[in-house]
């Protein structure tokens, strides 16, 4: 939908656009009310094994740890980032009208940068944690006291907002000519699609932006791997090996997940942009990446295995 002239917009906090209208996957009323059951199912599950692990890591002693405290922020951090997004998505299923107010859509993409930043911010964290852990286990409670992480945790959660600033205005900064979003949320490549003018400039700074933010934390993740496979590979026994390695499976699963969907979606041409495939994209590393994280955290840990089963009053063998 075309709103108003071209000659009518200007810089500014004013638009031409007074909301937005998410079209999302379907205008089928049956296909719409399966979805809708589908992704209730997944938030409430999401919802609840996020907030299973934050209960365990606060009352469970055993889980007063750095990777803990850290797997704790990534919980609370997911919870967040779902809830940006997913229950917006579920109410505009089930309603005719699917329209998002403008500075709700300002906030809404502003909230989901920051917290997409943050996540990349504290997956490297999380690297850097393993790599104390395996390659200076003697100076680990040194290196990694209670004061650091929180300090550590306080710096990314600031700077995730901060950052997001600079993206959010370039991106909002536009006139825009058209009010129909292909996309279930307010996204940057969906929302520049519209814009009535010139995004050439805006898009090269998202992507260098993208570049430096995804990049950088991930290049820390890879060198502190580097490290880890030395040290993991120094060990004489293979069982020794292998019990080291697995401390770290968890943590490059979800970085693969997370890091193989963001790259994708933010370090790429504008040209290249297919709206039903980056919903699909989009999907994975905010919705689904969110309900498999605790899975992937609690399946193969004996820790978190024994903290479930004393919350449920039973003997951990």
């Amino acid at each position: 939908m075309k709103v108003g002239n071209h000659e009518d917009y200007y810089w500014g906090n004013s638009t031409s656009v007074s909301e937005f209208i998410l079209l999302g996957f379907s205008s089928q009323p049956k296909t719409q009310l399966l979805l809708f059951v589908f992704f209730l199912t997944i938030y409430l599950a999401t919802l609840f094994g996020h907030s299973l692990l934050i209960a365990l890591v606060k009352t469970d002693s055993r889980l007063h740890t750095p990777v803990y405290f850290f797997l704790a922020n990534l919980s609370f951090l997911e919870i967040s980032y779902t809830t940006t997004t997913v229950p917006q998505m579920l109410v505009h299923l089930l309603s005719t009208k699917k329209s998002i107010f403008y500075a709700a859509c300002v906030a809404q993409m502003f909230i989901f940068l920051s917290l997409a930043i943050i996540e990349c911010i504290l997956y490297a964290a999380m690297a850097y944690d393993r790599y104390v852990a395996i390659c200076h286990p003697l100076r680990y409670t040194i290196i990694r006291n209670r004061s650091v992480c929180v300090k550590m945790a306080i710096s990314f959660w600031v700077s995730g907002f901060l950052l997001s600033i600079m993206n959010t205005g370039f991106t909002m900064r536009f006139p825009y000519c058209l009010n129909e979003i292909n996309h279930f949320f307010c996204e940057v490549p969906a929302i520049l699609k519209l814009a009535c003018a010139d995004t050439r400039l805006t898009e090269l700074v998202t992507l260098l932006m993208a570049v430096i933010l995804l990049l950088t934390p991930l290049s820390l993740i890879l060198i502190s791997y580097v490290f880890i496979l030395e040290a993991i590979l120094r060990i004489s026994s293979a069982e020794g090996r292998f019990k080291a390695f697995s401390t770290c499976t968890s943590h490059i699963t979800v970085v693969t997940l997370f890091y193989g969907t963001a790259v994708y979606m933010y370090m790429r041409p504008a040209s290249s942009y297919s709206p039903e495939r980056d919903k699909t994209f989009s999907l994975l590393y905010n919705v689904v990446s969110g309900l498999l994280n605790p899975l992937i955290y609690s399946l193969r840990n004996k820790e978190v295995k024994g903290a479930v089963l004393k919350m449920m009053g039973k003997t951990d063998h």
